[in-house]
């Protein structure tokens, strides 16, 4: 199980073919890759289904391959799916989004392909890339997270990694005010290791194995390009995200999940409608576990250690009610604004951003 979701195997991938399964998307959430935090949000697990879905689906009619099946209508009948077919629907079956949300079903299961994901083992205070590629074949999770960005906020870790000329821009330093990219940048991170770490280009093709840098950038580019345009239809600002991808016999595909709250960072009228915005109360409200948080990370690097997170000697507390319900809000009218249906019952976008702008 991930930090939000559950991952289902209902048929493995072997080193010939897909498999098949399922991410089960729960109410739970995660910061400063904490994993599961003390409390939950309720409806955000079928709000990131459904933007996920939706961006799948987006994907899938302008080429991009993806590992996406469908939609999962879990005790429901799926009327959509019965004209479309003319045969009694299966509880359980396998949907278009459309088809789940004519009936008034957000979903929280979503069908996938699976491909193999190897061991990463951690030997002498390093990760064995070689042993997961030994094991993968032509048929594997590439172990990198693809982060594009279209504009470089204030507090972005590129400022402190990066400067402006190493990425075009006729800047001699970075400024005190946010930097739109006319040309998004493209960058490569870990993806297994405890930490997350970013990569020059030359590692993150020896990390990738077979599959090509340059490929998975145009992905990544052409995934940026369609996020970014619905998003804009929606009165959105999409600033930055990730993509995962497999490599399936040669094929790039998009996998995990795409363009949703959790994975990208969006802005309404100047306000973050993203997990950004619990991340920043944390900071606020809970300093001193942040502040934690931080050193056990450090002390990991130092001493070699993986597992960072039991060297943290604090653990975070439960949000307060009021701050739940404004979360649970924001996901929802933002998912609501993004696909341009009303698909769950809350505020308008502008009530819920409004609401969150004042914790």
């Amino acid at each position: 199980m991930t930090s939000v979701k559950e991952f289902r195997v209902d048929e493995p991938a072997t080193a010939a073919d897909l498999g098949r399964g399922a991410f089960v998307f729960t109410d739970d959430y995660s910061v400063f890759d904490w994993g599961k935090m003390p409390d939950e949000i309720p409806d955000k697990g079928a709000s990131l289904c459904t933007m996920g879905a939706f961006n799948f689906e987006l994907l899938e009619d302008e080429g991009v391959p993806t590992h996406y099946d469908g939609v999962v209508v879990d005790g429901e009948t799926p009327r959509a799916s019965e004209r479309a077919s003319g045969d009694e629907p299966r509880v359980g079956e396998t949907v278009s989004l459309d088809a789940a949300l004519d009936d008034g079903v957000a979903p929280r299961e979503m069908a996938i392909e699976l491909t193999q994901v190897p061991d990463l083992p951690f030997e002498d205070g390093s990760y064995a890339y070689d042993a997961y590629h030994a094991d993968a074949g032509d048929n594997y999770l590439i172990p990198l997270e693809i982060v594009f960005r279209n504009r470089v906020g204030v507090g972005s870790s590129l400022r402190s990694r990066t400067d402006p000329a190493d990425h075009g821009l006729d800047l001699d330093e970075w400024p005190d005010e946010t930097v739109e990219l006319d040309d998004p940048i493209v960058e490569f991170s870990t993806k297994y290791e405890e930490q997350d770490r970013y990569l020059d280009r030359a590692e993150a093709d020896r990390i990738a194995g077979v599959a090509d840098v340059d490929d998975l950038e145009a992905v990544a580019r052409e995934v940026n390009r369609v996020v970014t345009e619905q998003a804009a239809e929606a009165g959105l600002v999409h600033q930055d995200g990730k993509i995962e991808c497999l490599n399936y016999q040669g094929e790039i595909r998009v996998a995990d999940v795409v363009g949703t709250f959790d994975e990208n960072r969006f802005a309404y009228d100047g306000q973050q409608v993203s997990k950004e915005v619990v991340r920043q109360y944390h900071k606020r409200t809970q300093p001193d576990w942040v502040a934690a948080v931080s050193e056990a990370k450090e002390r990991a690097d130092a001493e070699g250690v993986a597992d960072w997170k039991s060297l943290c000697e604090q653990s975070p507390e439960p949000l307060d009610g009021g701050v739940i319900q404004a979360a649970r809000d924001l996901y929802c009218a933002g998912t609501n604004a993004y696909v341009g249906r009303a698909v769950f019952d809350a505020p308008s976008i502008d009530d819920a951003v409004e609401t969150v702008g004042d914790l």
